[in-house]
Parts: structure tokens; sequence; C-alpha cells
């Protein structure tokens, strides 16, 4: 089957036009967030700065005036100094802890991982914890099987190899050896 090329869902000309127009609607919000913004600006200016009447004020009602405001002016830098020592203090820590991330990062190679045997049951137990004993015995569903052991029943003949050799060397050695082999399973 050759295969067919599959068109586009939407046109160039159209994928630019949608792109056209969702860059003015991001615009136009952009636009309406920053006058909100300064809207909001000026009106918190308004409630917290009261427009001053200086007129009509005699000489000792604008010296007060000014003292009233050079305390406020003083209030207002202690809290600007307390606020960027604040800030210092944390961004010099950030850097320290940062640094010490790097520190133990560079310090520690992580080891290459190795295959580990694990039982089933230890394998329970790391992931529920010592609390839960659950047993997973595997063999002893598994059927019991007797194996029939040859060795035990044939007699093993420890003796010196070079008389074994000579008595086995020849004819008469094959059959020997061939009579040995019927014997055990005979009886």
């Amino acid at each position: 089957m050759p295969e067919v090329e599959r068109k586009p869902k939407i046109t160039a000309s159209r994928k630019l036009l949608l792109k056209s127009l969702m860059l003015a609607k991001a615009k136009e919000c952009w636009e309406q967030e920053h006058e909100e913004r300064e809207a909001e600006k000026r009106r918190y200016l308004a409630e917290r700065i009261p427009t001053l009447q200086t007129r009509g004020l005699s000489l000792s009602a604008l010296q007060d005036l000014c003292r009233e405001l050079h305390a406020k002016v003083e209030v207002v830098d202690e809290e600007r100094y307390d606020i960027e020592a604040k800030c210092l203090h944390n961004t010099r820590e950030i850097k320290d802890l940062k640094l010490k991330v790097l520190d133990l990062r560079g310090k520690f190679k992580r080891p290459p991982l190795r295959r580990v045997r694990v039982s089933a049951d230890a394998m329970l137990r790391a992931l529920l914890g010592s609390k839960h004993k659950v047993s997973m015995d595997l063999r002893a569903n598994l059927k019991s099987v007797k194996k029939e052991d040859t060795e035990k029943e044939r007699p093993v003949e420890v003796g010196d190899w070079r008389k074994n050799v000579e008595a086995m060397s020849g004819m008469e050695g094959r059959k020997k050896m061939f009579d040995a082999a019927k014997s055990p399973t005979s009886q």
C-alpha cells in the first residue's frame, strides 16, 4: 500500500490568522492588567498619603507638620532597613545552602548499582515493615521428589590406579567393565 500524504486540518493562512488574533488578545489583556495595576497603585497611595494642606498655616504649625513628617519618614526607613537586612540574610543563607549542595554532589560519586538477591520474605518485610508478618514460603507448595542415589548403592574401591589400569587393559578388562556395569542393575 502506498503511503497517502495527510493534509493538515488547518491551512497555513488560517494558522497565521489565529496566531495573530491570539497575540492581539494577549496584548490587550496585558495592557488591561497594566492599567489595573496603575489604578490600584494610585488608589493605595491616595489611602496611605493624604494631601497636605499648607495654605493658611502659621510658622509654628508648619514646623510641627515637618516634625510629624520626619518622624513618619524615620519609622518607614527603619522598617525598610529591617526588611532589607532580612532579605540579605535570607539570600546569603540560600547561597550557602546551594554551595553545600554542590559540594555534596561533587564529593560523592554514585556507585554502580548491582543486582541483589533478596528473598520474597525479605522483600515483603522491607516493603511492609517489620510489624507485618507475612510469609511467602514458595517451596512449601512444591511436590517433594525422592532422588535415587546410585552412588550409595555402588561401593567405590580405592586402590592403586596403576594396578587398576593393568587389570583393565586388553579384552579381559573390557569384559570386567561390562560385567561390573551389568551387576548393580540386576539386583
